[in-house]
């Protein structure tokens, strides 16, 4: 492997923890959980994603000499892998008779309807295991994990800040020899908004190849439009029959699947002008919706290649052959009209939250009970409106969407 293809995220992971800079409390809790271990109670580590928290359980485990067994719960699902991967590990000692280290990674993965029995096995784990079991997830309160929750230490990997992705950034930029603006690095890390492994992939992206980072360079890079980018990757699926440049189309897309799929249901008619060829390619489209509901369903993430897979190659292997004509894609209406319903229901939250704090009930109560009939009286009486608006403590926004 060519030095240049090695991810240095992974060149650069930290070997101890002293290499992992701006989680302090975190990691002092983590030693500590590891290091006077009990058995009966697993460690979970939450936070947003590129927050450190597999690689500081790396570095743990290396500075600490232990073997690292680790599963991702989004591929082990059930009882019987888990059980098969990680049952006979968690009570015996290594064959170098080092201690171990159990890490479940990714356990939102397992939260969904189709676990069959996966998080019954982690619980059956933690109660039998003799060495420290650690999970790890981007949110911990889902219901399906309250009992893993019950059995578990809580540590939150906060947002770090921008000044220690710096830190590291140089770092890199020192052993591999890249000439840097300072400020082109300091957009670099606040751009990544905390996510240590978001602004490495950055640095190797604008760097490996010159060896210099220059801030033109970061402002571009930051400032590449998605609907531009989305374009391209329509171009690139409708424009070719060719299934290995049609499968790329949406690897560097920074929008969400629910607005891909928009985008192809607008653009999709206008290209294919063919009823056959229209025929099939909505028939690829209607079925990538189909496994993105199965998605939603059962929380089953692998089905998300599927849906890549057809609005892409699916789509572009449709048609007999390529069309000529230009065509210029425009977004659906209905994304406006989505995002218009989304701000509004924004704002209806913030207001059932004002509500059910000055009358003790939750949001939702509010929401359903009495923001309904608070409305009318806004429509109706200017006098009332303003006493409860006052009372309230809503801004004028508010109260005037409380009136109609």
């Amino acid at each position: 492997m060519k030095e240049e293809s090695v991810s240095w995220v992974k060149k650069y992971n930290p070997k101890k923890l002293s290499d992992v800079d701006g989680l302090d409390l975190a990691i002092a809790e983590l030693g500590k959980f590891v290091t006077r271990f009990k058995k009966g109670k697993a460690l979970m580590l939450y936070g947003s994603s590129g927050g450190g928290k597999t690689s500081s359980v790396y570095a743990l485990a290396h500075e600490l000499g232990y073997e690292l067994i680790e599963i991702n719960a989004s591929d082990s699902r059930n009882a019987d892998q888990i059980d098969s991967l990680l049952g006979n590990a968690s009570k015996q000692m290594s064959l170098f008779f080092k201690s171990k280290i159990i890490l479940v990674d990714e356990l939102d993965g397992i939260a969904g309807r189709e676990d069959r029995g996966g998080v019954q096995a982690i619980l059956r784990l933690i109660e039998s295991s003799t060495f420290p079991i650690i999970l790890i997830a981007n949110d911990p309160y889902n219901e399906k994990l309250s009992s893993l929750r019950k059995k578990s230490v809580m540590i939150e990997f906060r947002t770090r800040p921008y000044t220690s992705i710096i830190k590291v950034l140089k770092h890199i930029c020192s052993e591999e020899k890249i000439k840097y603006d300072e400020e082109a690095l300091a957009m670099l890390a606040r751009r990544a908004g905390g996510d240590m492994r978001a602004a490495i992939n950055d640095l190797q992206s604008l760097a490996a190849d010159d060896r210099k980072l220059t801030r033109k360079e970061v402002e571009d890079y930051g400032d590449r439009d998605r609907t531009e980018n989305i374009i391209q990757a329509m171009v690139k699926v409708f424009k070719t029959t060719d299934i290995d440049v049609a499968l790329k189309a949406f690897d560097n897309v920074d929008e969400d699947l629910d607005k891909i799929f928009l985008w192809m249901d607008e653009n999709l008619p206008r290209e294919y002008t063919k009823p056959a060829d229209l025929a099939r390619g909505f028939e690829a489209l209607s079925q990538a919706d189909i496994f993105k509901g199965r998605i939603m369903r059962w929380q089953y993430y692998r089905f998300y290649v599927y849906c890549y897979n057809l609005l892409s190659a699916g789509v572009a292997l449709a048609k007999d052959e390529k069309y000529k004509s230009f065509i210029s894609y425009k977004p659906t209406s209905r994304i406006l009209k989505l995002w218009i319903a989304k701000q509004k229901n924004l704002k209806k939250k913030a207001i059932a939250e004002k509500i059910g704090e000055k009358t003790h009930t939750s949001t939702k109560r509010a929401l359903r009970d009495t923001l309904p009939y608070l409305r009318p009286v806004f429509k109706h009486s200017k006098k009332e409106a303003g006493k409860l608006a006052d009372y309230l403590d809503l801004d004028n926004e508010q109260a005037e969407w409380m009136g109609g």
